[in-house]
């Protein structure tokens, strides 16, 4: 056992809880012309508007640890789209077509669908509140 897997779950934690804020931010950047935009989306407007929903509410559900692995997963494929269908067109590499932060969300994001949301997140401290019956298929008491 390496001295740092003691940390890992923390280390993924913080992870997604840096990865979950900045794909916020583009979300909340483009829906509401802040942090530097250059303008908003136009509500309903495909793909933009949606796009940045997505960044908004999938980047918060990552942040907080909540659905992290469905959040992730629609969120790496928004991104995926966004690369395909609008830097790729501009050239093969994604330092040539400014497309890299499409491609470092997408594949982030993915990794975070497949390992889950690590430590610190809402969902864990969540469940650890609800009471727990050890019947198999049991109906919570009212």
């Amino acid at each position: 056992m390496h001295r740092l897997d003691a940390a890992r779950d923390y280390a993924l934690g913080l992870f997604r809880i840096v990865v979950g804020f900045l794909f916020a931010c583009h979300g909340v950047k483009s829906l509401f012309g802040v942090l530097g935009a250059h303008g908003t989306a136009q509500v309903g407007a495909w793909p933009g508007w949606w796009a940045a929903l997505i960044q908004l509410v999938a980047g918060g559900l990552v942040l907080l640890g909540v659905a992290t692995r469905v959040a992730a997963l629609i969120g790496s494929g928004s991104m995926a789209y966004a690369y395909f269908s609008v830097h790729a067109v501009q050239g093969l590499f994604p330092i040539e077509n400014g497309g890299e932060a499409s491609v470092m969300f997408c594949w982030t994001l993915l990794l975070l669908a497949f390992t889950g949301p690590g430590r610190l997140a809402l969902s864990g401290a969540l469940s650890a509140l609800r009471p727990r019956d050890s019947r198999v298929g049991a109906l919570p008491h009212a």
